[in-house]
């Protein structure tokens, strides 16, 4: 019986609060505390209850009798103020209206606009490519054959056997070289994926864009010039430039290319490690076991290849000193772009 007590507390006061009319008001006293009302029938019975139980529910039902009553009556003066107020309350049609937020693109995204627009003015096309990859793809084609040493720079998560999330975006290069003929020039962005442990510098899954140009004589001097021309649009033109030789299984000459540090301007501060350089991308000339393996004569084309890191890229740009506060959708720092 208490809980039938609970219940109807919990209804009447429901009810109670959804009243707008005096009439539909005092239907519900009459329902809930009449003579004959809900409340009545229960008191009733109260007397059929053993010794023990005739307490109990008997202060239950004074309880739930006393908090009807006072929030009708509490529902009684508000509709006998609410003419009246009404009558007070005035819309002033001139005051401004309350602006709802407007969301935007995310500081990644945002970053790879300014990459893409760029290389689109160079004359490069935009393609994509899946994240789920075979090692075909991911590592055989681009000059990784099995048990190669090589591959550990870029292993991955594997799905199911030969499926893998892709280690670079190297891998849209193979599939445009199988479908078309030189020349070609495009870029691919998109996420990658690494079995690094999560760190200030470092994520299991980031994005990269990549870049590939092949014709009859693409030069290692033309690649500079692009490269060139592509920095000091992203950083400015004061810049300076510097390319490293370093080893790529796809590229051969291969090179890293650093930019002086655009915070201390080349004196040496704790983002460059006192060096004076930033390591900003990565780029040669395509192997030329790469363009056997899509079919191409290495003797009658050429072609070079770029790759770089877009949360690097934003982190420099933005002056972000941790990879993961790109990833955690704070408000408090996606607002600021």
């Amino acid at each position: 019986m208490k809980e039938y007590l609970k219940e109807i507390e919990k209804e009447a006061l429901g009810r109670i609060g959804q009243v707008s009319r005096k009439q539909d008001l005092e239907n519900l006293e009459r329902k809930y505390l009449g003579r004959k009302g809900k409340l009545s029938e229960v008191i009733k019975k109260i007397g059929m209850l053993s010794l023990s139980e005739r307490s109990l529910v008997g202060q239950t039902a004074n309880r739930v009798k006393e908090k009807i009553s006072r929030q009708i009556q509490l529902k009684k003066g508000f509709l006998k103020q609410l003419p009246g107020r009404a009558a007070k309350e005035k819309i002033d049609i001139s005051l401004p209206g309350v602006l709802p937020d407007i969301g935007h693109s995310h500081p990644i995204t945002q970053i790879i606009e300014q990459i893409a627009g760029i290389f689109s003015r160079l004359g490069f096309h935009l393609v994509e490519g899946p994240e789920i990859e075979t090692e075909y793809y991911n590592f055989e084609a681009l000059n990784m054959p099995v048990f190669h040493p090589s591959r550990e720079t870029f292993h991955t998560f594997y799905t199911t056997d030969n499926f893998l999330l892709r280690s670079q975006t190297s891998t849209v290069q193979i599939r445009v070289m199988e479908k078309r003929q030189p020349p070609i020039s495009v870029i691919a962005p998109g996420k990658v994926f690494r079995p690094d442990a999560t760190d200030a510098s470092h994520s299991f899954m980031f994005h990269q864009v990549e870049g590939l140009m092949v014709d009859k004589k693409a030069t290692f001097a033309e690649l500079k010039g692009i490269l060139t021309v592509f920095l000091k649009q992203m950083f400015g033109s004061k810049i300076k430039m510097r390319f490293r030789p370093h080893y790529f299984p796809f590229t051969e000459p291969s090179a890293e290319i650093d930019i002086s540090c655009i915070i201390c301007k080349g004196a040496g501060c704790r983002v460059c490690s006192q060096k004076g350089w930033l390591e900003i991308l990565g780029a040669g000339l395509v192997d030329p076991a790469v363009f056997k393996a899509v079919g191409y004569n290495p003797e009658e084309v050429t072609g070079f290849a770029f790759g770089m890191g877009v949360e690097r890229i934003a982190m420099l740009k933005y002056g972000i000193d941790d990879i993961r506060l790109l990833f955690e959708n704070d408000l408090r720092l996606l607002e600021q772009f």
